[in-house]
């Protein structure tokens, strides 16, 4: 019989230990608990290094708001969730299967759990029989939400199409100097480092920096990386300056003095 490997993550002790414990009462489940999303991802490291990777992620959707540490997210900041978690563990183990355990329905909360790769939302109160339904489902390549969230989720979803759409849109509005400017800003680059990074003059990225913003139709660094990220666009490679090609209207300095 194939077993299936299963990590519930949850920072309420008492809970995860008697989900564990109904769980493993299965012939065909194998689980283990975790308290927070550190302690997670080492255990799915653990798992994958020692050929015995976990297949499916039940994960507390207010992790970290209760006695537990936060998780890291999929940009590497603090994690006030567990949909942050699933997104992490999508990028670090496709394979693994998240099912997002709730309190409460939320629509908008299920959507971003959905876009952050996990493929399932379920009520904390669920029968255990239901939830190894999920659980099985997933495994299948199945989507799980609650038929009542059904309608919800959808129109949140259609809504960040619309807005990933029109956000793109503006992206591709940007001259590609322009566009290399807004990568550096995503990595948290300021002007100054921006300058080094590409060659250019204090003043001109400061020039570049004022148009990506009125293109973007935003007032701040923030909501240009916020769109941008939506977008798709990554942030510059922080390994080392890399030479841009010079363009026309760009300033170039040469022993600190402009060309």
């Amino acid at each position: 019989m194939a077993r299936i490997r299963v990590l519930v993550v949850d920072d309420h002790r008492v809970f995860a230990e008697s989900l564990a414990a109904a769980l493993a009462a299965e012939p065909d489940v194998d689980v283990s608990a975790a308290g927070s999303g550190p302690a997670a991802l080492r255990c799915l490291e653990r798992g994958l290094a020692e050929g015995r990777r976990f297949d499916v992620l039940l994960v507390d959707a207010d992790l970290g708001t209760g006695s537990g540490a936060p998780a890291a997210g999929p940009e590497g900041e603090p994690a006030a969730d567990g949909i942050a978690l699933a997104a992490g563990v999508r990028k670090a183990q496709p394979a693994v299967r998240t099912v997002v355990l709730a309190e409460r329905d939320d629509p908008r909360r299920a959507a971003l759990a959905l876009q952050a790769g996990a493929s399932g939302w379920v009520a904390k109160d669920c029968s255990l029989q239901r939830l190894l339904a999920v659980v099985r489902g997933v495994l299948r390549d199945e989507t799980h939400l609650p038929p009542a969230l059904l309608t919800g989720v959808l129109r949140e979803l259609t809504a960040a199409r619309r807005h990933r759409t029109e956000s793109e849109r503006l992206v591709e509005s940007l001259t590609p100097r322009e566009r290399e400017v807004l990568r550096c800003m995503v990595a948290g680059l300021g002007r100054k480092a921006v300058a080094e990074r590409l060659f250019l003059s204090p003043h001109t990225v400061r020039t570049h920096t004022q148009n990506v913003l009125g293109k973007l139709g935003v007032h701040s660094t923030l909501a240009a990386v916020a769109l941008a990220r939506r977008a798709g666009v990554g942030p510059a490679p922080l390994a080392g300056p890399v030479p841009a090609p010079v363009l026309a209207g760009d300033v170039v300095e040469r022993g600190g003095q402009p060309a």
